[in-house]
């Protein structure tokens, strides 16, 4: 009888990577990691299995219906969503041993149960970097963040990229303001805009608040202009409510403050129609779309929450955060070719390849090299020679070197460029 073989094969909405993609993926990130701890960001994190009742204490709606959870005998359990909640729950627990603001960065994989599609995966990576405050924390934090982000892209070599802006502040003011009694049902229908379309979306909320509050709310999301025109359109609406003011007042710093660090102004837009679906943001929101790929989504987002941590603790902790979504920005980035182009350096710089009975003196230059700072393996396997240069073809190691018993007894090494395909000899002090 023939052995049944399982056929290999991944789940839909997981994504793996050959070494070569998964080089340029962890290049990526160490790069981006970089600036944030540049930025005096510290790192940490976080279990991926939480407690249902900490990763659940403040979500609802769609949020709660895309996680995780099982149970393990008596424990309810949830595989993270995001990396924020966790956080939360991590500052509020060791509280007493942090320094504030925190500042905080995080990699790590989350699990949402989305509908599988082209550039959304249920398992994906996640690149965060949060600031808290203990009791307070200064709206230029949110501008912070940004700029993080886009030096980051910028250190990728990322450039056609676009993030938007708002503040929810400015539309929940508003819906209170006009007399809208459903106001949580509204923000989670703006939040779907770009998905419905305004079509479908005019209609549904004709339905849900009537057609004169229909139309007012979308007048205000479909304000148009320059950053500032728009901030100036804001404050010229008739309405005069409190929250409103702060959110345009709190819309205005965070431009300012993106001048001051050095986000130039066409990468970013204010755009009313951003308001996060995640329940916590309480003001500033942001959403980032790479340009002429838009229709695959943000690849990063995030927003101010006030008191994210009011179920864990007494303590006041509000906070500001931004994520970038690094499982759908690299498969992004392979579409649009970007990949392609990308260079990273050299994972190897030498292959020894042993001929004859030279292991032993092979392992002690490898070493040395080693010590030295090289990147050096050595060929270990019984093949043919041309097969041990073929290897280092492949791998893209640019120099080999060659050592047989002649070398051995004359301490001189032969190196063979793989580019060029010249051979040198060097003797053993040289070449360390």
């Amino acid at each position: 009888m023939k052995n049944y073989k399982i056929q290999p094969s991944i789940l839909p909405g997981f994504m793996e990577l050959l070494p070569k993609e998964q080089q340029i993926f962890n290049d990526i990130v160490k790069k981006i990691t970089t600036v944030y701890e540049e930025n005096g960001c510290l790192p940490m994190d976080t279990p991926v299995i939480e407690k249902s009742e900490v990763l659940l204490a403040k979500t609802a709606g769609e949020t709660e219906k895309q996680v995780y959870s099982f149970k393990r005998g008596s424990n309810d359990l949830t595989l993270r969503f995001d990396l924020t909640v966790p956080a939360a729950r991590f500052v509020a627990q060791y509280f007493n041993e942090l320094t504030f603001p925190f500042k905080r960065y995080q990699v790590g994989k989350v699990y949402r149960g989305e509908r599988n599609q082209r550039g959304r995966y249920r398992e994906f990576y996640q690149c965060d970097v949060d600031i808290i405050g203990s009791n307070k924390l200064s709206i230029n934090n949110d501008a912070l963040v940004i700029s993080m982000v886009s030096k980051g892209f910028k250190s990728i070599g990322l450039k056609d990229y676009k993030f938007q802006i708002s503040n929810r502040k400015i539309l929940s003011s508003i819906l209170k303001e006009i007399g809208v009694i459903e106001i949580a049902e509204t923000m989670t229908l703006i939040d779907k805009y770009e998905k419905i379309g305004p079509e479908v979306f005019t209609k549904s909320l004709n339905e849900l608040v009537g057609n004169e509050k229909s139309n007012f709310v979308n007048e205000v999301m479909n304000i148009k202009g320059s950053n500032d025109e728009i901030i100036t359109k804001l404050k010229e609406l008739e309405l005069k409510g409190k929250e409103l003011e702060v959110g345009i007042e709190e819309l205005k710093k965070v431009r300012d403050m993106l001048s001051i660090l050095g986000v130039e102004d066409d990468e970013y837009i204010i755009n009313l129609q951003i308001i996060r679906g995640l329940d916590y943001y309480t003001g500033t929101v942001f959403e980032t779309f790479l340009t002429g790929n838009e229709s695959y989504g943000s690849i990063c987002s995030g927003g101010r929450y006030d008191n994210l941590a009011q179920n864990y603790t007494d303590n006041i902790l509000p906070g500001v955060g931004i994520s970038i979504g690094l499982t759908r920005l690299f498969f992004v980035l392979k579409e649009m070719g970007f990949i392609d182009n990308y260079e990273i350096k050299r994972s190897v710089d030498y292959l020894i390849i042993p001929i004859g009975n030279t292991l032993k003196y092979c392992g002690e230059l490898c070493r040395k090299l080693q010590d030295n700072g090289k990147k050096v393996e050595i060929y270990l396997e019984d093949d043919k020679l041309k097969k041990k240069l073929n290897y280092a073809n492949k791998l893209g190691i640019p120099k080999v070197i060659l050592i047989g018993e002649d070398e051995v007894a004359s301490g001189e090494i032969k190196i063979k460029d793989m580019v060029s395909g010249n051979e040198s000899v060097l003797n053993y002090n040289q070449i360390i």
